[in-house]
């Protein structure tokens, strides 16, 4: 009688054993689409940290990031940056390089996945030149994007912000914006003559990856000092487009600032 329990639990114990190694069987197939970054170190990630991997397949695939903390000499301006990818085991590994003298490695050990989340242990080097420029690690929780909108938020777009707590760079009136698809987008103001005026950015780039927008801009006259912000597109339909932000203050305490636009036939 002993003998058959300790059969049955060793059973039990070997079937556990491969369910858990199930979960990460065939990662490169389960790994194809696009991933951005829902949670960092078990807390939730602001939409200003957030970055998407696209995985095209087990050989091929594409990084999307804006930075907060860009410098002249690594700018983190990356819009569908082209990746080589390669599958060893449970680990993703990626390269791709910004310019000559710049480069990345991205390494992702999978812990678990499924068809909505990955958790990776995951790090993250900038080399320049050979050298270590820019170094970053942690436990990062993806969320499988289901929706890309880079071709539906094209065209203009009219709008304001819709929750009490807005961005820094809004006034809560309404502004039009006019997306276009080489990156670039139009900003109007209305001017003391209740007309659409453009002359406010001398640069203003976007780029759409998914379910993150990203933009940068450059205020004309004010010494070209560069201004950055990410919004989450959560809804794209009828006409209307609604975005979300989770932002930070400088108490540390977050919030959530929501915007509606509509189409400008």
């Amino acid at each position: 009688m002993k003998k058959v329990l300790f059969t049955l639990a060793l059973a039990a114990t070997l079937l556990a054993s491969c369910g858990k190694d199930n979960e990460n069987d065939n990662i490169a197939q389960k790994m194809i689409g696009k991933w951005m970054t829902s949670e960092i170190n078990g807390r939730t990630a602001t939409t200003n940290e957030k970055v998407v991997y696209t995985f095209e397949s087990d050989t091929q695939g594409y990084l999307s990031a804006s930075g907060v903390d860009f410098t002249e000499d690594h700018p983190k301006w990356t819009n569908y940056m082209p990746s080589a990818i390669t599958v060893d085991g449970n680990t993703i590994i990626m390269n791709g390089s910004f310019n000559k003298t710049t480069s990345f490695t991205a390494i992702l050990d999978v812990k678990s996945i499924n068809e909505t989340e990955m958790l990776t242990d995951s790090r993250y080097t900038v080399y320049h030149n050979g050298e270590i420029l820019y170094e970053n690690d942690g436990t990062v929780k993806w969320t499988k994007v289901p929706k890309n909108y880079r071709d539906d938020i094209l065209g203009l777009w009219e709008g304001h912000i819709t929750s009490a707590d807005s961005s820094r760079f809004d006034d809560g009136e309404l502004h039009r914006w006019e997306y276009r698809n080489d990156g670039t987008y139009i900003y109007y103001r209305l001017n003391d003559n209740g007309q659409w005026v453009y002359d406010v950015n001398e640069m203003a780039l976007y780029f759409v990856d998914g379910t993150l927008l990203c933009t940068r801009w450059k205020n004309t006259g004010d010494n070209e000092v560069e201004h950055r912000e990410w919004w989450e597109i959560a809804s794209i339909e009828n006409s209307v487009m609604n975005w979300t932000a989770l932002r930070q203050r400088d108490d540390g305490s977050t919030y959530t600032t929501t915007f509606s636009m509509t189409k400008v036939q």
